[in-house]
């Protein structure tokens, strides 16, 4: 078995682990399993038709637009765009697009009040700002072809996020200002653009990337649940009984996290912890409105794909597993390699992550960084918060003066 336990000390988190891990994997069993009935063939999450803007930016003061853009391969993506503050004051920096992570949709940039939340902090400052929203997340559910319920409709990973996704997204931000734009990962939304970044794609409509708990290697990662996954293969299993959508918003899951969430002593965002790392600064008081829009659906291919980088320490394109299944597809016996040192090194990098991140650790983070030791020295700044875990960069309280002003004062040079 791929995860080992540290002492005693860890039973008690492999225990819950693994009912959560259970669940997870009963609920798409379900799902399956009552494919015959008509009434649970549906296991996609509804769509909210008020839109983002109208149930989310808009009851904060802002003006928001909604947009659709559809991909090469199909896939029609949401996005919402804030083009003024709340002072009414029409933008007059250049566009930002905010990419979130996986299991997230662009509600990550707005879980905190106004002046604690990226999206609206940005716009506020006079920023043109854009969140983007990944396929199959709650607001991009649309293809020209195909439903959601369609088994194709979930074969993809995170390299046709980076092959059509990211591309699509920034061509129409920058089809719609005229203007190159700044950009902000987190989490997967890192790895994204450091795999497009490291093909040299996407830098003639870009000014700078900050990248948020920056994810590219991934074998030291320390997150119990999410090495346990990888070592025991679950998403693989979970593909091969035929499940090609994951929805970690299941009914069963979802009742599960909530039972614990009310259990004495414990709140969702020590739960959250077990998956994350310990986060200083999560308003644990507004967990209830995170679970109201997270987690997000993602396919199982993309979470094969993401547990293959934990075991394999490589940072390359999908593994059939097959030699010849790989050659159809690349030409090759195993899967092209992202690069990271062609990343060119005159490209402006703000990185920042956290002592206590359990999924962007501190060994794996320094890996990418000696992979960018060639990086020009004015153009590449590294941020080290000792305290911070995953979810602070996105939803500390204190985020707003720790790294987001940093993140604006570096958008200003460049």
């Amino acid at each position: 078995m791929y995860y080992k336990l540290q002492g005693m000390a860890d039973i008690p988190k492999i225990l819950l682990l693994l009912v959560l891990l259970y669940v997870l994997a009963a609920e798409g069993r379900r799902c399956l399993y009552s494919i015959n009935s008509k009434d649970d063939l549906i296991v996609s999450s509804p769509v909210n038709n008020n839109g983002f803007c109208k149930s989310v930016v808009e009851p904060q003061g802002y003006v928001c637009q909604e947009h659709k853009l559809t991909t090469e391969d199909g896939y029609i993506l949401s996005m919402q765009r804030i083009p003024v503050g709340r002072s009414g004051k029409t933008a007059d920096k250049p566009p930002v697009l905010l990419q979130h992570g996986i299991f997230n949709d662009g509600f990550t940039w707005l879980f905190n009040l106004p002046n604690e939340s990226l999206a609206f902090i940005l716009a506020d400052n006079g920023f043109d700002v854009w969140l983007a929203n990944t396929r199959g997340t709650k607001y991009s559910r649309g293809h020209t072809t195909l439903s959601p319920n369609d088994k194709a409709y979930w074969d993809w990973s995170w390299d046709e996020l980076v092959a059509y996704d990211l591309p699509t997204s920034f061509q129409y931000v920058f089809n719609q200002t005229g203007q190159k734009l700044h950009y902000v990962g987190h989490s997967l939304g890192t790895l994204m653009a450091l795999a497009a970044f490291s093909q040299e794609k996407l830098l003639n409509m870009l000014r700078s990337a900050a990248l948020l708990c920056p994810i590219a290697h991934l074998n030291q990662i320390p997150s119990p649940p999410t090495q346990f996954a990888a070592g025991v293969f679950l998403a693989e299993e979970l593909y091969w009984l035929g499940l090609r959508e994951f929805v970690p918003r299941g009914q069963a899951a979802v009742k599960l996290l909530e039972d614990i969430c009310h259990l004495p002593g414990i709140n969702c965002s020590n739960v959250m912890t077990i998956f994350t790392g310990s986060n200083c600064c999560v308003n644990s008081s507004r967990m209830d409105i995170l679970l109201d829009h997270e987690p997000q659906p993602t396919a199982t291919k993309n979470l094969i794909h993401l547990a293959q980088m934990i075991r394999k320490g490589t940072i390359a394109m999908y593994d059939y597993d097959d030699q010849g299944e790989n050659m159809v597809h690349y030409g090759q016996p195993t899967p092209p390699l992202y690069d990271m040192t062609s990343i060119p090194n005159d490209l402006p990098l703000f990185i920042s992550h956290g002592g206590k991140d359990m999924l962007s650790d501190v060994k794996d983070v320094q890996v990418l960084l000696d992979s960018l030791k060639d990086h020009d020295s004015d153009k590449l700044v590294v941020q080290f918060i000792e305290d911070y875990a995953h979810a602070d960069f996105v939803m500390g309280v204190n985020a707003n003066q720790v790294v987001y002003d940093p993140i604006m004062a570096f958008f200003r040079l460049n």
